[in-house]
């Protein structure tokens, strides 16, 4: 597509300096490296006692595995750039680098909502049919499962970038965000994009909201299962499972459904930007967190690691 005249040559975009529109940014600077380190320590803590730890090799846990691979590689993908942007003063990122960053982005974000779901399946297999578990999630289910979740969100981000970068951009190609997110990207594109971004708003359906309905009726069934047994300690053990699965659900989808299934009219872009804080920077660092610190098999696991290091 040929570009119009008020279209600039060049390809690199602008960012925005997310740290200089806060009121002390060296403060929040120093935030985010913090909470990048613990995100970056804590998900690859979790990696590694699930495949060191024999007794950790279950349904469960594999999924955890992958839900910290994705965490670990998602914050990967944002923050490092974020902190060069500040401390350079170079707000330009290339066309490849935008490129890479929009499809990271899409693919992570769409895989962590599929898994959330087959998560959540996983626990309702658990509680509600608890002797067809080893069939119904045996190891080579697990990994198609996962295979899955990958799969489908990478070819969704590779046919949401490859339309997206093909569109004719205007003007100085400024883009009013910390990173290259698509309803970003599409604010400065020169032609008409309603089409795309109901597009947009049926992938959010499919990666969204369906995971959640799903996530929403596993638990149900959990609770609904629980609650016809008649035992306490049957619904507390089901509650002390569950609840930091739901815990990681609500902060992500949470984020999520307000920024790409609410209308538009109903934020504003500063609300749109301090909620991609919290499902880009904020839910990978305290993932690990939740998992780590309600978990007494990942604490087991981790004081049994320590005790062999001589620690």
């Amino acid at each position: 597509m040929a570009w119009q005249s008020n279209q600039t040559s060049g390809t690199d975009f602008i960012l925005l300096d997310l740290f200089h529109s806060t009121p002390i940014p060296r403060f929040f600077l120093a935030l985010t490296i913090v909470d990048f380190l613990v995100a970056l320590v804590g998900n690859s803590i979790i990696i590694l006692l699930i495949w060191a730890d024999p007794l950790l090799h279950n349904p469960m846990y594999f999924l955890l595995s992958q839900l910290s691979l994705m965490d670990l590689l998602y914050i990967c993908t944002f923050v490092p750039k974020m902190v060069l942007v500040f401390l350079s003063g170079d707000h330009c990122i290339s066309f490849i680098g935008c490129s890479l960053q929009m499809f990271l982005f899409t693919a992570l974000g769409g895989s962590e909502f599929l898994l959330l779901a087959v998560m959540a399946y996983d626990r309702y297999v658990a509680i509600c049919h608890p002797l067809r578990y080893p069939i119904l999630m045996r190891p080579r289910v697990c990994v198609w499962l996962a295979l899955v979740t990958w799969l489908g969100a990478l070819l969704n981000g590779l046919i949401h970038v490859v339309y997206t970068l093909t569109l004719p951009y205007c003007g100085s190609r400024e883009i009013h965000h910390f990173f290259c997110e698509i309803p970003a990207l599409l604010k400065v594109v020169c032609v008409d994009t309603s089409q795309y971004e109901n597009g947009v708003f049926v992938s959010g359906v499919v990666f969204i909201l369906l995971p959640f309905s799903a996530i929403l009726g596993s638990y149900g069934s959990i609770l609904s299962t629980v609650l016809g047994m008649g035992s306490r300690q049957g619904l507390r053990k089901a509650l002390a499972t569950c609840s930091s699965h739901m815990t990681v659900v609500s902060l992500f989808y949470g984020a999520a459904i307000f920024k790409y299934i609410v209308p538009k009219s109903y934020h504003t872009p500063e609300q749109e930007e301090l909620v991609s804080v919290l499902y880009t920077i904020i839910t990978p660092m305290l993932n690990p967190l939740i998992y780590s610190l309600r978990n007494k098999d990942v604490a087991r696991a981790f004081w049994k690691v320590l005790g062999k290091g001589g620690l």
